[in-house]
């Protein structure tokens, strides 16, 4: 089992929510937008993300539960997905105009999945199933991580102008560096976890 304080938390779930690498994406979705309305709008889909990933808080051991997971399965499941999403942060995929966004989106695909992602609902279901004691370190680890969200989404051109694409780029990728082996360090874990389990009951 992985033990984190509220410190490790917060920065795990900042590297899995991406702001940064969003940032694109909001852009993207967000053109046809009027500018004075595009705040509103970032803020609105955070408070949705938020919603759903503190509503996975609550309801998560009893969604295991129902589902007959295991705290391993998930931690090894979720390893598997961090490592991928890692993967698409250091290796993007080709950019495409398919699908292209000209309502103002609501809930897809900004609340979800690109704040609230399947590797961000893994992450917090594992939080609270790892340590419950700790559920109101959590909260506020997913509090601060939705802030950093907003502030560096509703700043995103700004951000551009100043820092400009290829930094954005180049910071999205190494937090793609730090995923990978958090990714890795779960799946060890857990694999470790696994062969003791075996072990003993052989």
């Amino acid at each position: 089992m992985m033990n984190y304080t509220f410190v490790s938390a917060t920065i795990l779930l900042i590297l899995i929510t991406d702001p940064i690498g969003n940032i694109p994406i909001f852009a993207n979705a967000l053109k046809h937008v009027a500018p004075e309305r595009r705040p509103k709008v970032i803020l609105r889909e955070i408070l949705i993300a938020f919603a759903l990933l503190l509503t996975f808080m609550f309801v998560g051991e009893s969604f295991l539960r129902v589902m007959n997971l295991s705290e391993l399965s998930l931690q090894i499941g979720g390893g598997v997905i961090l490592f991928l999403i890692a993967l698409r942060m250091v290796f993007p995929p080709a950019a495409t105009t398919e699908g292209e966004i000209t309502a103002e989106p609501l809930i897809v695909p900004l609340a979800v999945p690109a704040v609230a992602g399947p590797s961000a609902l893994a992450t917090v279901l594992l939080l609270v199933s790892q340590q419950p004691d700790k559920r109101m370190e959590w909260i506020g680890a997913l509090c601060v991580t939705m802030l950093v969200s907003a502030v560096v989404l509703v700043s995103a051109e700004r951000i551009q102008r100043i820092i400009g694409t290829r930094l954005v780029v180049a910071v999205e990728r190494l937090m793609g560096l730090v995923l990978v082996s958090v990714a890795i360090e779960m799946m060890l874990r857990g694999v470790k976890t696994f062969a003791m389990q075996l072990s003993a009951a052989t």
